[in-house]
């Protein structure tokens, strides 16, 4: 390992100068005039797989972008890692908010600024150079490796569902490594080991058969804006749980592990408060700040709209109004059921005066791994040695859909070994990666796959 650790040492410039070259391509997914470059960056994840030795490489072609394949498999009776990432990159609007060109990479003080640095380019690209490594210096791998890097991650991974129903025999591993995540603060090494699922919704409120005037009907005819903040308004009681028969049926309590490795985690809602520049924070009773975010589901208004909102005055009592709700779930937690819950709910504390319908969008299952497992006790001694300190435990609040198909479709856990940071503006203009979290991220990355032969067999004697 010190000759591997040595080499990446003096490889850093080069790095940056490929990881330029990666990030300069603008492989936008949502938009169509970027189709060539989302063809052009994943022609060049397959040249960058081939220059470090991995092998059976294939761009796979998909009813949408392509999905990059590779694999290593010359470790016999060591397990085998399926590397999950993503090429494609969200749109770079507002441009003018951007303090230096989102494809031109930048060195700024300790940050590396481009569209797609932290997401997720910049974390695929540190496992590329793990890999080119340790295969430098010992001409194989501890582990088998496959290779799974798609292009349409952030317009909701479209065709992946089908793709590895598809090639479930081309993609048998024994676990799912994802870096695509974030830790939970600059020095602070941390390994994710739950997200939360999803139910989301949008509720149609209907009043009168047209808009009126509020001066001749108003006080006659229920306002549909009014009737729809009436009914949402209702959706949580006074300590701030969610109102709705059921919602928490099968959520799966915090164990007392879980709790005390939160308390570890140096969280300060005052900070907090202070960071998002609200006078108090607002959750369900009864838990911690962290455990809500992480832990507890909950129901949020996302949109809220009717009427009149131009410029100037209009005096109208509107026909309609609207609002998309998200749920966010736990384990245990079916997001089928807990639609059909709000759905039910809804319809029936609506009021005569009104209409309503409540339209499904998409859901998700919550997902889970456990912190005992061998993948994640592999993350853990490698971020300690990858980062120089004991990494502590966390969940994250948002959903990773792909990560439940995973488990349904494969029969594999994930282990999240994130490098980001909450702060990266992974979604917004100057996006960037902390620079010494991506190159403790290449130390992690080797350092995970020497570790997890070790963690995988010892598991696999205490089963026999």
């Amino acid at each position: 390992m010190e000759k591997i650790l040595s080499y990446i040492e003096s490889n850093k410039q080069r790095y940056l100068s490929e990881l330029k070259d990666f990030l300069a391509i603008p492989s936008v997914s949502s938009q169509s005039n970027h189709n060539g470059d989302i063809q052009l960056c994943a022609q060049w994840v397959a040249d960058h797989m081939k220059s470090i030795g991995m092998q059976n490489i294939r761009i796979m072609t998909t009813p949408g972008h392509p999905v990059v394949y590779s694999e290593w498999l010359g470790a016999p009776g060591a397990p085998t890692v399926l590397l999950y990432g993503h090429y494609d990159v969200q749109p770079v609007d507002p441009l003018n908010l951007w303090t230096s060109p989102p494809f031109e990479m930048t060195i700024r003080g300790e940050n590396i600024f481009a569209r797609g640095s932290a997401d997720d380019k910049g974390q695929v690209f540190i496992h590329l150079k793990g890999i080119e490594a340790m295969m430098k210096h010992n001409g194989k791998l501890p582990v088998n490796i496959k290779m799974l890097i798609e292009g349409e991650e952030e317009i909701g991974s479209r065709n992946l569902e089908d793709f590895v129903k598809q090639n479930k025999e081309l993609l048998k591993a024994n676990l799912v490594l994802i870096s695509d995540s974030s830790m939970y603060a600059k020095g602070v090494p941390s390994i994710a080991y739950g997200l939360r699922g999803l139910a989301y919704l949008e509720i149609e409120v209907t009043g009168p058969n047209r808009d009126l005037h509020s001066g001749t009907y108003g006080g006659a005819v229920h306002n549909p804006v009014q009737a729809l903040s009436e009914l949402i308004a209702s959706l949580h009681d006074k300590n701030n749980k969610v109102n709705i028969p059921g919602f928490y049926n099968d959520v799966r309590q915090l164990t007392k592990v879980e709790r005390a490795a939160y308390k570890k985690l140096p969280h300060s809602d005052k900070a907090y408060a202070k960071d998002l520049k609200v006078k108090e924070l607002w959750g369900e009773k009864g838990f911690s700040t962290l455990e809500r975010t992480w832990a507890r589901p909950t129901l949020e208004v996302n949109g809220m709209w009717g009427g009149y909102i131009g410029e100037g005055a209009k005096t109208v009592l509107p026909s309609k109004a609207f609002a998309k709700i998200s749920c966010r779930l736990v384990p245990d937690q079916k997001s089928g059921k807990i639609s059909k819950l709000v759905v039910n709910h809804i319809k029936k504390i609506a009021p005569m005066s009104i209409d309503v319908n409540v339209i499904l969008h998409h859901g998700g299952e919550a997902a889970i791994t456990p912190i005992d497992s061998p993948g994640v006790k592999a993350a853990v001694a490698a971020l300690e040695k990858g980062f120089g300190k004991k990494p502590l435990y966390q969940r994250e609040g948002g959903s990773i859909p792909i990560v439940v198909q995973f488990k349904k479709l494969l029969g594999l856990d994930t282990v999240l070994l994130g490098f980001g940071l909450p702060d990266e503006n992974a979604h917004s203009p100057d996006e960037h990666l902390n620079i010494d979290h991506f190159y403790g991220g290449i130390k992690t990355s080797v350092h995970f796959f020497n570790e997890l032969p070790n963690y995988w067999n010892a598991k696999s004697k205490k089963k026999k």
